[in-house]
């Protein structure tokens, strides 16, 4: 039995939001902590809000139970270092049970957590430092972050194999494998999207996250152009740190009316759009876990897949996958998708009982509770247990 816990955890911007996974799953963890017991406490960044100048001003002290302490922050490289250095700094003083670090620049201050005797969880979401948007020094920085949450983390956990396999080579470690999750969702008819977007019932392909070059949009959206179909193709998120890249897709679309870029959703709207794609299309470089796609299947889509291991080993033989970096066969993909109904509704009918299966908050949240408590357990055996009960 896991007795009650305080638990720190540093290393996202700031929930509630939904401005990327990391943020997702700390609001979702948190929750389900608070609800079991526990005491837990999230590191907010101060800041811009991404999604507008109404938000700034929002300082939170509590949010569903979770306790918030919000960091100031500085703009730019000292961003990370400065936030993760004062959020440490609290922890200390007020000496919680464990520290949960999120991605690698955080975990930079794990040996200042362990010089004062706290536990800590680090969680790597991805290889961080190959991601196109930073400079030097916030490669190598989020490299030494990486390479402390491996050698100096009580536990390292890892959301894929592939990142397993280059974290235990590379420093000689047994790293441990988590998942995200997801809930069973409540579909939604187009409103909102009918009205701001002329959107119906399977008449658009959908690509909605953070508009990052390692997303790969550059590819999809000619691939799209190319293909004969009446169909719209939705692309739904916005950029916070790569505005340049934004206004190049968008000068890529110009020429074509059926490319809609909506900026920043939430609520509601995320819904419908889930609820209602024809197509869901991930065509990224470089993933830890995509909550997207986790989110895309959950509600029963059809989704078209970069083939990198990140997101292979989520779907299995449960959607439809490219070769990374081609915008060749995107297209071919996509076109046989677009005159291949049935195809399309086969991989409908199969993704949410697939992913429901398998990625869920709660069990996720059974094995984190399981590792701060002491006892380190993979992700497999905790589904393992879900099956034997039912």
């Amino acid at each position: 039995m896991i007795f009650c816990m305080k638990i720190a955890i540093i290393g996202h911007k700031r929930i509630p939001s939904n401005e990327g996974g990391i943020e997702k799953g700390v609001e979702q963890h948190a929750y389900r902590m608070v609800q079991r017991g526990h005491q837990v406490t999230a590191y907010n960044r101060g800041g811009h809000n991404i999604y507008g100048k109404e938000y700034d001003k929002q300082k939170l002290k509590e949010y569903r139970g979770i306790k918030i302490v919000t960091i100031p922050t500085l703009k730019g490289a000292a961003e990370v270092p400065v936030y993760s250095f004062l959020a440490t700094l609290h922890c200390i003083f007020h000496r919680p049970d464990v520290i949960s670090f999120r991605a690698s620049g955080p975990c930079c201050m794990i040996p200042l957590a362990k010089l004062f005797g706290i536990r800590v969880v680090a969680s790597l979401h991805g290889i961080d430092s190959q991601r196109d948007k930073w400079g030097k020094f916030a490669s190598w920085y989020l490299r030494m972050g990486e390479k402390f949450a491996a050698k100096f983390a009580d536990v390292c956990l890892v959301l894929s194999k592939n990142m397993k396999e280059y974290i235990d080579k590379k420093y000689h470690v047994n790293s441990i494998l988590f998942a995200n999750g997801v809930d069973e969702p409540q579909k939604l008819a187009p409103q909102i999207i009918k009205d701001k977007w002329g959107l119906e019932k399977d008449g658009y392909i959908l690509s909605l996250g953070r508009i990052v070059p390692e997303k790969g949009l550059h590819y999809l959206i000619p691939a799209f152009k190319k293909c004969k179909t009446d169909k719209k193709l939705i692309i739904a998120g916005g950029s916070n740190s790569n505005k340049d890249y934004y206004e190049s897709l968008q000068e890529m679309a110009k020429d074509d009316n059926r490319i809609i870029f909506t900026g920043f959703v939430t609520g509601q709207v995320i819904t419908e759009l889930y609820s209602n794609a024809y197509i869901f299309a991930i065509p990224s470089n470089l993933e830890g876990m995509a909550n997207a796609l986790l989110e895309a299947m959950s509600y029963g889509n059809c989704c078209l897949i970069s083939d990198i291991p990140e997101n292979t080993e989520v779907v299995n033989d449960k959607a439809v996958w490219h070769k990374k970096g081609s915008e060749s066969d995107i297209y071919a993909k996509l076109k046989n998708l677009l005159d291949h109904p049935e195809i399309v509704a086969k991989f409908k009918s199969e993704a949410a009982p697939y992913i429901l299966s398998r990625y869920s908050w709660d069990r996720v949240v059974d094995q984190m509770l399981e590792i701060y408590g002491g006892n380190v357990v993979e992700y497999e055996e905790i589904l393992r247990r879900y099956e034997q009960k039912t």
